[in-house]
Formats: C-alpha cells, sequence, structure tokens
C-alpha cells in the first residue's frame, strides 16, 4: 500500500467528515488508506464511521490521549510506505497529496515532508521553524514578541528571512499536515506521548534529523488550515492566562529537559 492517512478527532465531527470527504474527492490514483482515531470525543464519531465511511478504519480510545498518542494509535495501525498526519480542519488542493508522494519518491532521504500551509484568505501560515532556543516561548507568547528583538529572533525563528518560495530543508514543520516514511518511524520511533500537545512535531522531526533522514518544507504543495494557531499568541494577558498558553509551556520545558545534552 502507498498511503495511509491519519485524521484525529476531537470534537471535530463534521470537521472529520469533510476531511474524510475532501480527500475522497482527491486525485490519488494509488492504494491508500483513511484511519481515523478518535481521542474520546463522545460527539457522535462513531456512529457516523459506521453509518457513512464504514470502508475506513476507526480507532475510538477510552480517554484523550493528545496530539501525538492518538496518532501513534493510527501509526500503529497504518500499513503504507507513507503516513500523512493531518488534522480535520486542514482542506487539501486536489493534486497536493499526489505532490508530496511525487517528492517523497524522487528524494529517498526525505524523512518527513510538509506542504505550504495557507489561511483561508490564501495568505501563508508560518509553518516551519528553526529549533527553538529557550526565550522562543517566552517571545512567542508575550508582548516581547513585538519589540524590536523580539521579531528579530521570531523573523529567524520562522525562516522569514529565507526565501521559501522552493522545496527547501528546515529543521522542523508543524504537525498539521506532515507525511511521514514509514521507513523513518520504524528507526526513530512514533511521537513521543510525554508531549500532550505541542512540541511532539518538533521532538519528532529532531529525531528524524538524529539518524541521518531529512526534514523538507514543500510549496509546491498547498493546503488550508482554518483555525487560529494555538502555538502563538498576541501577548495580551487573556492569552496568558489561556490554558494552551499553559500546555505549551509545560510542553515546552519536557522539550528542553529532554533535548538539554543532545
Amino acid at each position: 500500500m502507498k498511503l495511509s492517512i491519519i485524521i484525529l478527532n476531537y470534537k471535530t465531527k463534521n470537521l472529520t467528515k469533510q476531511c474524510i470527504k475532501n480527500i475522497e474527492n482527491s486525485d490519488l490514483a494509488f492504494e491508500y488508506e483513511i484511519i481515523i482515531v478518535d481521542n474520546n470525543s463522545g460527539d457522535g464519531i462513531g456512529f457516523m464511521m459506521k453509518q457513512e465511511f464504514s470502508k475506513h478504519k476507526f480507532i475510538a480510545s477510552d480517554k484523550n490521549l493528545g496530539m501525538g498518542a492518538g496518532n501513534n494509535l493510527g501509526i500503529k495501525k497504518a500499513k503504507g510506505e507513507y503516513i500523512l498526519i493531518i488534522n480535520s480542519d486542514v482542506v487539501v488542493f486536489n493534486d497536493s497529496i499526489k505532490k508530496l508522494i511525487n517528492f517523497m519518491d524522487d528524494n529517498r532521504k526525505a524523512g518527513v515532508i510538509a506542504p505550504q500551509v495557507l489561511n483561508p484568505d490564501r495568505t501563508s501560515v508560518d509553518s516551519c521553524c528553526r529549533w527553538p532556543k529557550l526565550d522562543t516561548f517566552i517571545y512567542r507568547r508575550t508582548f516581547l514578541g513585538n519589540t524590536r528583538k523580539g521579531k528579530k529572533e521570531l523573523d529567524f525563528y520562522l525562516y522569514k528571512t529565507e526565501d521559501l518560495s522552493q522545496p527547501r530543508q528546515v529543521d522542523w514543520i508543524f504537525g498539521c499536515c506532515l507525511m511521514l516514511r514509514k521507513s523513518a518511524l520504524d528507526l526513530v520511533g512514533v511521537f513521543d506521548e510525554k508531549f500532550f500537545l505541542f512540541l511532539e512535531d518538533t521532538d519528532l522531526c529532531r529525531r528524524i534529523w538524529q539518524k541521518g533522514w531529512q526534514v523538507w518544507y514543500a510549496p509546491l504543495a498547498r493546503v488550508v488550515h482554518y483555525p487560529h494557531r494555538l502555538s502563538a499568541s498576541a501577548g495580551g494577558l487573556k492569552d496568558l492566562l489561556s490554558k494552551y498558553t499553559w500546555i505549551h509551556l509545560h510542553s515546552w520545558i519536557k522539550y528542553f529537559i529532554k533535548w538539554r545534552k543532545k
């Protein structure tokens, strides 16, 4: 089988439905499978899958495992040469998946690849990054990101000083839509389940590089991502009190504890 597509659902049944239909209507002239993993949503997705999408695999977790562990349930059942991890709120262009497959076929050292991510208004989303530093979190989550030094640091972190119009190797890529080579995963392992949300994609890309594989950003393929990014904020008091800020901070601490001596 060429491709396994994993969609993680958490209280997004209708978005998941549209994501499945979008993929089914894409130009996929090869054998593929779609695996839906539900993180104990309680939104009725199990019934929907049985009634409308019974040909696809459905995995129901008995608790909310988070981003990495939830996707791992699907990865462990995947049979494809490649694995596409895609959020339920992502819409792929008709030829995007095929272009990612072709790139991976032509670049045998590519372990991970991600498309250009667009907002609904078709402006580009910052979705590839350099390795974070200890103060990157502060610039991403507070008003300090709007200072001259903060803007300079974030522009460097987000590759804003580089030409991103062509495929290029990058340190790491956001996990809302990424394609993994199964043989690379077999070598480096799946998502680290210590990360409930945030940094699980950073950690995986770091392990990919560590084992001699490459991480690629490929704007030749495009997708649209509908929600606001949870890993960045405007830096106001409301953002500092957000539960996502604290989840992000916990993941940040775990990441630097894990990689402090690497």
